[in-house]
């Protein structure tokens, strides 16, 4: 992939949520071909890094500026080097990508995007739930509680929970007695909630719990942070209940590819 000018387009790689085989097939072909690598090492464990070369020089972003992480790509983009920036999850998901591609475009550097798979999809897996339960919830809201960083008042987290859709809060762990408050409110205090702890990673943890006792059960297990807030309805379904089947697998259902029987 090189441009007109024979450079490389910087690649923004989702490094998926932390187990290195599911970054995307796509993703790992960039890292094993880039010469420099900035990854944001606060949330991406170096098991990522071993599908890089033993040669690529390797930044841990943790501790970076802006500006500093702008100068190293600018200065590796100019010696012709393969740039990948490699972020958790999938970076249009509080990657705080939108303004290092808006420092790349002032200095005419091109850029790309690859996605991963974000920590929400992971914690669904390791879960054994489907967010989106025909007849019970249609709808997945990600979203995050204001803390350090604002949210705008008609997103907050008491109006979006009155949908009573299912809901992954993000970066939130740290407030979660805030969180199981607003939470109760809307969802009321016995539905059940779940908290994943790393999703995908060795040291994941899993706690499912009615919303009055999840913050108690987190305070217990010190979780902190990296951890994912699950609600909805379809947290609490018992997998043995088949009352919430879809229309696409139903016999008497017929569609483009099926007559009804």
């Amino acid at each position: 992939m090189e441009t007109t000018n024979n450079r490389h387009p910087v690649l923004f790689v989702g490094a998926g949520p932390g187990d290195p085989e599911l970054i995307t097939v796509k993703g790992r072909r960039a890292l094993e071909a880039a010469d420099v690598i900035i990854y944001a090492g606060s949330l991406v464990p170096e098991a990522v890094l071993q599908w890089a070369r033993a040669d690529a020089a390797v930044f841990n972003s943790a501790s970076m500026h802006l500006e500093e992480i702008i100068t190293e790509i600018e200065s590796a983009h100019k010696q012709g080097k393969r740039v990948v920036r490699l972020h958790t999850g999938d970076p249009s998901l509080y990657g705080a990508i939108f303004e290092q591609m808006a420092e790349l475009q002032q200095r005419d550097i091109t850029y790309q995007i690859i996605p991963g798979v974000t920590a929400a999809f992971a914690a669904a897996a390791s879960l054994g739930i489907e967010y989106t339960l025909p007849e019970l919830s249609q709808t997945l809201i990600l979203t995050r509680m204001a803390g350090r960083t604002p949210v705008p008042e008609s997103e907050n987290l008491e109006s979006l929970a009155q949908h009573n859709a299912s809901m992954a809060i993000y970066l939130s762990v740290g407030m979660i007695e805030d969180v199981m408050q607003i939470l109760q409110n809307a969802y009321g205090q016995d539905a059940v909630g779940a908290v994943v702890y790393r999703a995908s990673q060795p040291d994941q943890k899993i706690i499912v719990a009615p919303l009055k006792d999840l913050a108690k059960e987190v305070r217990k297990a010190n979780i902190k942070k990296q951890a994912l807030i699950i609600v909805g309805k379809s947290v609490g379904i018992r997998k043995q209940d088949i009352t919430y089947k879809s229309k696409l697998y139903d016999q008497a259902f017929s569609h483009g590819c099926r007559k009804e029987i």
